[in-house]
């Protein structure tokens, strides 16, 4: 079995173990995925959803975000730490969309990376779960996962992005990372993976049983 073939039949064996696996982060447009992916930095994606409805229901567009006092977007980020310097980012991005792009969320990575907190990961999550835009997003468990599973032997998120492109279609790239965050979650965790409730390696697909 080539290393493509193998990383389709994980990605078609963690389809039929995930098949509603979707982006956690509660949204309803691309300009609340941005700003709640840019939360996420440093905390869980459970967290963010506990603060981002009372954040939307006061600053739901890029004009009223950017209009925000600083000392009121750093009470309601708080419980997720970090709160001044996301607060700083909020500020930013919806400056940033008001002023350059109409208050929408622009559709190309050049110009997402360019917005204060944005990395390529936030990017990735936003064109491909807002725009339909295949793209990888290498997170904790998408790289534990694909090292484990023989795909990469880097911990450098790019390289990582790029070893997992060559060996999946497109079309698999951004629902197969949510397969594999949800099994990262669930069974192959950091410490003490429940290997023996691995699917995957009762299809003879883990080349890292026991780890």
């Amino acid at each position: 079995m080539s290393g493509a073939q193998h990383a389709a039949a994980v990605d078609d064996e963690l389809a039929l173990l995930y098949p509603d696996a979707h982006c956690a982060l509660v949204h309803a447009d691309p300009f609340q995925l941005l700003i709640a992916t840019v939360l996420s930095a440093q905390t869980t994606d459970a967290r963010v959803n506990t603060v981002t409805p009372e954040l939307f229901t006061r600053y739901p567009d890029a004009a009223a975000l950017a209009g925000a006092r600083r000392e009121d977007l750093e009470e309601i980020l708080r419980p997720l730490g970090f709160q001044r310097a996301k607060a700083g980012h909020l500020l930013g991005i919806g400056a940033e969309l008001t002023e350059r792009f109409g208050g929408e969320v622009p559709r190309t990575r050049e110009e997402l990376v360019a917005l204060p907190g944005v990395g390529r990961k936030t990017a990735n999550v936003v064109l491909g779960n807002a725009f339909g835009v295949p793209a990888i997003t290498v997170d904790t468990h998408v790289g534990r996962l694909s090292r484990r599973l023989g795909w990469t032997t880097s911990k450098d998120p790019v390289r990582v992005e790029r070893d997992i492109a060559s060996l999946w279609d497109p079309e698999r790239w951004t629902d197969g990372c949510h397969r594999l965050i949800d099994h990262g979650r669930a069974v192959c965790t950091a410490r003490a993976p429940r290997c023996q409730e691995c699917a995957l390696l009762a299809a003879g697909l883990c080349p890292q049983a026991g780890l």
